[in-house]
């Protein structure tokens, strides 16, 4: 069984090497994805505990990497785990960064596609955030 998604991207004027460095750490989550952590998070062994918009989740992202893979998987109060690609390559002296969002079946459409206008919103602070601090 395979799940619809939609890949949510955008063009970031930095580096690639820039751009993995803030968004792969936890620390920075508070700064520019408001779906996944409010103003704080907090580091407890090899995970992230983040009061979101969810409730209590526990974020665990992909071991440093030289491929650009952001990889994380969410754990949301009910136990239940998402796992979330998200990758950010070179292009030229910019990069692009991708999230893949899939459609799981408890989810409706209207659902998915507020779920995806979210990441959209965090994919662009990330943007806003990174490209005024050149």
């Amino acid at each position: 069984m395979s799940f619809p998604v939609k890949h949510i991207t955008t063009t970031i004027k930095r580096s690639a090497r820039d751009v993995y460095a803030f968004a792969s750490n936890p620390a920075n989550l508070p700064q520019w994805a408001a779906g996944l952590s409010g103003s704080t998070i907090s580091r407890s062994g090899d995970e992230w505990i983040s009061e979101s918009p969810m409730g209590k989740v526990k974020v665990k992202f992909a071991e440093k990497n030289l491929f650009g893979v952001m990889d994380h998987d969410v754990t949301l109060p009910s136990g239940e785990v998402n796992h979330n690609p998200f990758r950010v390559m070179p292009n030229g002296e910019q990069s692009e960064i991708v999230f893949t969002l899939f459609h799981l079946p408890r989810m409706s459409a209207s659902e998915f596609e507020k779920d995806a206008g979210l990441v959209a919103t965090d994919l662009k602070k990330l943007k806003a955030t990174l490209e005024k601090t050149m």
